[in-house]
């Protein structure tokens, strides 16, 4: 099959990274595959051998216009079987396009249970007809967009998130106690230090509701003073201004560090002895299931397809609810080390037995599969047309 997939940027996300993983693995099937990124390059980008075009689009209304164009002819060129598209933007540009070059298929995913206000869902509505499926990577928010009227429950399935567990991969993403002494080390942390370091990871936006994580580690500190919080995630505007300054007013700044945007996840979380999540909202959060692959004890919020993802591998509480958070946070700490190892296996092990990378890009695979006889039909017709 030839296969292109839509992306609205590259930048250093879980739903471009998962898009990626499956587009490599895609690949070494024997698919002709290609990438197509709706926004201009940017300096912080996923990398990837597959042939990527960006369209360069902006805010701009003519920005918009001369990325369509480009597309469209970028497609009429490669002649695509099949355009799978990652959420909001690019599921509403790939079914447009649809519109200029009808014989592709194309295929919607979701990558949250919140994707924006009602007009959003609406739009997801009224476009649905020009895609043959959308598909949620969680139950949660499958069930949110069949709920909101936004996807019709025939057409809408779920294929999780999965997690590459290849420990000879660049992430190495396994536990390595080499890699976790030279990192402490690195940050600062001798041998004789004996902090508790929490790690969070993700960009500093409102989905992630740091402030909520800000309150609840406060409330940790109280109690267990050896605790520190470790924040790795790039940030736009003024958010990290805004989150040093509560963390100032909370009297904690001096246990937060705040990392910005890093590449070396497997060693941070080497270097840390739990992983935590304050989410507001998710669709099948990347960053959870790196950290239990990593043998990582989790305290997350409920929210999208955390439970889904953590089971009883950890510790899930009510979302913006800073007074359980904290309460798990530290429930957690007071844990012997014996029984934080033991949580840390049955996280990794819940990860290797239902969440692979593997079985995720098979299930695509499969679908891909299904989709064949509808792009066969369509390019049929339009050569009758053509004809």
């Amino acid at each position: 099959m030839r296969i292109v997939y839509l992306l609205s940027s590259l930048g250093v996300g879980g739903a471009e990274k998962q898009a990626l993983a499956v587009a490599d693995r895609t690949v070494k099937r024997g698919h002709k595959v290609a990438i197509v990124v709706m926004m201009p390059r940017l300096v912080e980008e996923w990398p990837t051998a597959v042939p990527v075009l960006h369209l360069g689009i902006c805010k701009a209304p003519w920005s918009v216009l001369a990325g369509f164009r480009r597309a469209r002819a970028f497609l009429r060129e490669f002649r695509p079987d099949l355009v799978h598209s990652h959420s909001f933007h690019a599921n509403i540009f790939a079914r447009l396009l649809r519109l200029a070059s009808p014989h592709f298929v194309a295929l919607s995913t979701v990558h949250n249970v919140y994707e924006g206000g009602w007009w959003r869902m609406l739009a997801y509505r009224l476009t649905d007809f020009l895609s043959w499926r959308t598909v949620a990577v969680s139950e949660s928010a499958a069930e949110r967009f069949i709920r909101l009227g936004a996807v019709p429950p025939p057409k809408c399935s779920v294929i999780l998130n999965g997690i590459d567990l290849n420990e000879s991969n660049a992430g190495g993403l396994a536990p390595c106690a080499e890699r976790r002494k030279k990192t402490r080390l690195a940050m600062g942390i001798s041998s004789a230090d004996s902090y508790f370091i929490w790690l969070a990871v993700g960009r500093l936006a409102r989905a992630k509701d740091y402030p909520n994580l800000l309150r609840a580690f406060a409330r940790v500190c109280a109690e267990q003073p050896d605790a520190r919080l470790w924040v790795a995630g790039g940030a736009r505007g003024g958010e990290k201004t805004a989150l040093e300054a509560l963390a100032a007013e909370l009297e904690i700044d001096g246990l937060v560090r705040w990392l910005g945007l890093r590449r070396d996840m497997p060693a941070l979380l080497d270097a840390a002895d739990a992983f935590v999540s304050a989410s507001a909202w998710e669709g099948m959060p990347l960053a959870v299931g790196e950290a239990m692959a990593m043998e990582k004890p989790v305290v997350a919020t409920d929210v999208g397809g955390v439970r889904e993802l953590v089971g009883d591998a950890g510790l899930v509480v009510r979302a913006k609810d800073s007074v359980a958070l904290g309460q798990a946070m530290i429930l957690t700490m007071k844990q012997s080390r014996e029984a934080l190892a033991a949580c840390g296996r049955g996280a990794r092990d819940r990860i290797a037995d239902r969440f692979s990378i593997d079985a995720t890009a098979a299930s695509w695979l499969a679908l891909y599969e299904q989709s064949r006889g509808q792009s066969k039909s369509r390019k049929s017709k339009q050569e009758a047309v053509n004809r």
